[in-house]
């Protein structure tokens, strides 16, 4: 597995090594040890799993404090354009934004800590997506962040669809009004 720390700290892409022949491809996803090498003592308490169409957009999301999750997330088929936000108020990077492909083909991870606003956009159909979370869902902790606010100034893929979202996701507010949740 090979660890790297993206531009806003903490915020890591994982690749693994992938071992393949006749009979397909092997790798691991997740490693105790190798994650708590690479600086990453992390415990993961719940798996989630998501089946979405073209042009879902999910997002942006997060749990208040002291619910906050981590999130390893890959796409075990299709792919997506993924979103975490940094909201930690204090934060060098606040407001700013890391967004990458992650697609079953590219068998690529991302690791984001609990500070973040998560989000992401389907670009096929079928798209399987999972992730596992440092702590469990908690409805009344839930948050969210317009997924089009002016100021994060995310660049979203643009498809042939319109982007299909929750009712939920259609009426977040945008970052400045949200109150603080997390500090740095």
């Amino acid at each position: 597995m090979k660890f790297t720390e993206l531009e806003i700290p903490g915020v890591f892409l994982i690749e693994p090594r992938v071992f393949e022949d006749k009979r397909g491809a092997f790798y691991e996803f997740f490693s105790k040890k190798k994650f708590r090498d690479a600086g990453l003592d992390v415990e993961f308490v719940q798996d989630n799993h998501s089946l979405s169409s073209k042009g879902v957009l999910r997002g942006l999301h997060f749990q208040k404090e002291p619910m906050a999750q981590g999130k390893l997330i890959r796409v075990i088929s299709g792919s997506v354009f993924d979103v975490a936000v940094d909201i930690r108020r204090g934060s060098p990077m606040y407001g700013k934004h890391i967004a990458l492909e992650l697609s079953a083909a590219n068998k690529k991870s991302i690791y984001i800590p609990a500070g973040f606003a998560h989000g992401f956009c389907v670009l096929e159909d079928k798209t399987e997506f999972i992730y596992k979370c440092t702590r469990p869902y908690a409805p009344e902790m839930e948050g969210g962040i317009s997924w089009d606010d002016p100021d994060l100034a995310i660049a979203w893929p643009k498809l042939p669809v319109d982007y299909i979202l929750s009712e939920k996701d259609h009426h977040y507010p945008q970052l400045k009004d949200v109150e603080p949740v997390f500090s740095y």
